[in-house]
């Protein structure tokens, strides 16, 4: 029996997150807290939304913790492993860090789907994780009425040189190192089962060289493109910097097909709820509406938005003072 895994749940990928707006309320006050005596000296926490969580350790290390899981993307069980695997170890290079361990998290509908499946989902994360030298050692599952998968990551890193979406300066760059529109054709994809290689092959593609190639340049200011869409990763990192984000609409890259999907209506409401999160914040006057969906699009597993430029990334705008919008799409 051929099984669609993105059938047996609500939503797919990063386009299932909690609405940013709602998701700070919802953390508002957790910031702050310090524990009795910690191991370590925490570096970066909650208060600017970045992308991991990083403490200083002994012998001048910088230990990155980061977790994500999500319902299914894709319906092939094998690639959907490998999706979610390379997502969440885009967390701890979106910091300028290392993996080092991680371990499984899994949600099955046991009484639904044959845990053959489940095993190609996992056997997925363990060969990308192999490929990014990342030890995936265990886990932890649950009886779940959504298949869900995931990992907890743990890294390490430089203190002195981690990646922050709190470090924009004005006059510098910005770079996207890979291709929007994930969104519009997994959307696509769930509502019709036709395959998009291209976007699959973007989404299984690691960030580590990406992020070794911005160290290596000496950036500051970085992180990924995932569920909140380009805008609205860019307004974070604007307002943790305090500078407005200026992009140039016709120099952002999209992936074959991505515009069809946008007109034939392949619109997550995570996508939607993006944009509406933004709009007051964002000057949006030079584009359409379906421009700025395209540019709001909930990514799974996307490039890192970097500060600064490397070889090969698309320059797509940069950083300005700050003035009247956090962004500014022209």
């Amino acid at each position: 029996m051929n099984y669609r895994l993105t059938q047996y749940a609500h939503g797919g990928g990063c386009a299932c997150k909690i609405p940013p707006g709602e998701l700070e309320e919802v953390v508002r006050g957790l910031a702050g807290t310090q524990p009795i005596d910690p191991v370590g000296e925490l570096l970066v926490g909650l208060d600017d939304g970045d992308d991991a969580a990083a403490v200083q350790i002994a012998h001048g290390t910088a230990l990155i913790a980061t977790t994500d899981f999500f319902t299914p993307v894709v319906d092939d069980a094998y690639d959907w492993g490998r999706i979610t695997a390379a997502n969440a170890l885009s967390d701890v290079y979106a910091m300028g860090g290392r993996p080092v361990v991680a371990v499984n998290l899994l949600g099955w509908p046991r009484e639904v789907l044959p845990f053959e499946l489940a095993a190609e989902v996992l056997r997925g994360g363990l060969e990308v994780c192999g490929a990014a030298a990342c030890h995936l050692a265990g886990g932890h599952s649950v009886d779940d009425p959504e298949p869900k998968y995931g990992l907890a990551v743990t890294g390490v890193a430089d203190p002195n040189r981690l990646l922050r979406n709190d470090a924009g300066k004005p006059g510098v760059a910005l770079s996207l190192t890979k291709p929007l529109g994930i969104g519009v054709l997994n959307s696509r994809h769930k509502a019709t089962g036709e395959r998009f290689d291209e976007a699959i092959e973007v989404m299984t593609t690691l960030n580590a060289a990406a992020a070794a190639a911005a160290l290596a340049a000496g950036v500051e200011c970085a992180t990924d493109v995932t569920g909140f869409g380009l805008l609205g990763h860019l307004y974070k990192m604007a307002r943790a910097s305090d500078v407005t984000a200026v992009i140039d609409a016709a120099a952002v890259p999209y992936l074959a097909g991505a515009r069809d999907a946008l007109a034939a209506g392949y619109v997550s409401g995570g996508t939607r709820r993006n944009l509406e999160w933004v709009a007051p914040h964002t000057d949006l006057s030079a584009v359409d509406e379906d421009e700025a969906l395209l540019l709001a699009d909930a990514q799974t597993s996307g490039g890192l938005l970097i500060a600064g430029e490397i070889a090969g990334a698309p320059v797509i705008g940069e950083l300005v003072p700050r003035g009247e919008h956090a962004v500014v799409v022209r």
